[in-house]
């Protein structure tokens, strides 16, 4: 059992959560859960007791998060997960990395596990229809079809389906108004939906059925099972796909991309970014530098400073910037 640390009970990690290769797994479940809060202690618990390092939400709505640490000890959380009836099904999509995707542990109570801020939006009673990976690019290709990235506009940036809207948002919460705004809810469209993983697609499908549009698709399991199931040569997709993890990008096969990620505004930055005069490491990025204050910046570079020496001591620096 290695060596862990319980600073305030909220956020949980082990000094020695270092191996050859990690298991990641990615997983969501909208299920009813009225005691969520009664189930936050025992799965933090669990998952320190595993070597399991990540984050997961719970909500009344049900759970999503991404997890990654030993292969026995993720078998182990998921298996602890599906006892309970309600998650007996939760499905999970699964990669692999060599270095720590995640230095902490945290279960989080929240209002929705994936944040729309539409309350009466319920994925258990109504949802679009499942597209396997494998039929995706027969939908998508069907001149009739809109198909539309449901993520925010800097995970789009770095990669999509050919041909997909964009519809520039920030945050999901922007997502119902945009539709408001862009006709699908005109003329009796026929549209196909897709995100990372597929959570965000069970809620804006849910939201167009509700407005009144028949044909809504989603692809089954997200961009990460559509790369890791279609080779590239058979591939629409472009670009790479943006996850929420130290990895940053991943692309097909879900090996590791290119991105490297500025921990100021935590969006992905590329070699063209990183020689900008307005990159400085840990500090700021030609997306952020002019939108930061002084202080801000000042404090990124403190943070930065005391990375640095950690790292001279082999030591791990746990700090995470807010802007």
């Amino acid at each position: 059992m290695h060596n862990c640390v319980n600073k305030n009970v909220k956020e949980i990690y082990c000094e020695e959560y270092f191996m050859d290769i990690f298991l990641v797994a990615a997983l969501y479940k909208f299920a009813r859960l009225d005691d969520y809060q009664d189930l936050r202690q025992p799965l933090l618990e669990k998952c320190l007791a595993e070597e399991v390092m990540g984050t997961l939400l719970l909500a009344k709505e049900g759970l999503n998060g991404t997890i990654a640490g030993p292969q026995q000890g993720i078998q182990n959380v998921l298996a602890y997960l599906r006892a309970d009836p309600r998650l007996a099904d939760l499905a999970h999509k699964e990669s692999w990395a060599d270095k720590p995707p995640f230095l902490r542990m945290k279960v989080r109570l929240k209002r929705e596990i994936v944040t729309m801020g539409e309350p009466d939006i319920d994925p258990n009673n109504i949802v679009g229809t499942y597209v396997k990976p494998e039929n995706w690019n027969d939908l998508i290709q069907d001149p009739g079809v809109v198909v539309v990235d449901t993520r925010n506009d800097y995970e789009v940036g770095i990669g999509t389906f050919t041909g997909a809207v964009n519809p520039e948002t920030s945050s999901f919460r922007e997502f119902p108004d945009w539709v408001q705004n862009s006709g699908l809810l005109e003329g009796n469209k026929k549209v196909a939906m897709f995100c990372t993983g597929g959570i965000r697609c069970e809620k804006s499908t849910a939201y167009l059925r509700g407005q009144g549009v028949e044909e809504v698709y989603h692809l089954e399991g997200g961009i990460l099972k559509y790369l890791e199931n279609i080779p590239a040569e058979d591939s629409l997709w472009e670009g790479e796909c943006f996850v929420f993890d130290q990895r940053v990008s991943v692309g097909h096969g879900l090996e590791p991309g290119s991105y490297d990620q500025c921990y100021a505004c935590r969006v992905p930055i590329d070699e063209n970014d990183k020689a900008s005069p307005l990159y400085v490491k840990g500090v700021s990025c030609p997306k952020c530098h002019d939108s930061l204050t002084p202080q801000q910046k000042q404090r990124f570079s403190e943070r930065q400073k005391q990375m640095i020496l950690a790292k001279a001591r082999n030591e791990v620096h746990l700090g995470s910037p807010k802007k």
